[in-house]
């Protein structure tokens, strides 16, 4: 248990997928054009997950991790709810998936808009001239 009586949890089979789709597809800037489909092939997929759950074992956290385990590590669909917000949780499940498992020796990547302090207390860094990149190409929708 950490602070606020939350649990973090690495079991794939607690996560909550409704609250996973709903909160992926209605509140995340970065992921309201994937379909269920996805979301479900995404977290079967994943090499880790991370949940944040209360004292009632609901889900109000979670964080994906894509990776072959040995050298890289891509974080991915990391939210906090509103209700769980502001006491430090999003810190704790940042840490849990990356220096609590078994990747803390991995290089890891990550794309964010707002939370640059965040993933800075972890040694997160703007690139350097050695990374490029080849943006996502968006499934067309007509």
């Amino acid at each position: 248990m950490i602070d606020g009586g939350y649990e973090l949890d690495d079991d794939r089979a607690r996560v909550d997928r409704d609250v996973l789709w709903e909160f992926l597809t209605t509140e995340a800037y970065w992921a309201r054009w994937r379909d269920r489909d996805v979301v479900e092939a995404q977290l079967a997929a994943a090499w880790r997950v991370v949940g944040a759950y209360d004292r009632d074992g609901a889900m109000v956290g979670f964080a994906r991790a894509v990776s072959d385990g040995l050298t890289i590590a891509y974080l991915a669909d990391v939210f906090i709810l509103p209700i769980a917000r502001g006491g430090g949780l999003g810190v704790a499940l940042v840490q849990a998936m990356i220096d609590g498992g078994p990747g803390a020796h991995l290089r890891w990547m990550l794309h964010t808009r707002d939370a640059h302090g965040l993933y800075q207390r972890f040694g997160f860094r703007e690139a350097d001239e050695t990374y490029l990149e080849r943006p996502m190409q968006l499934p067309s929708t007509g």
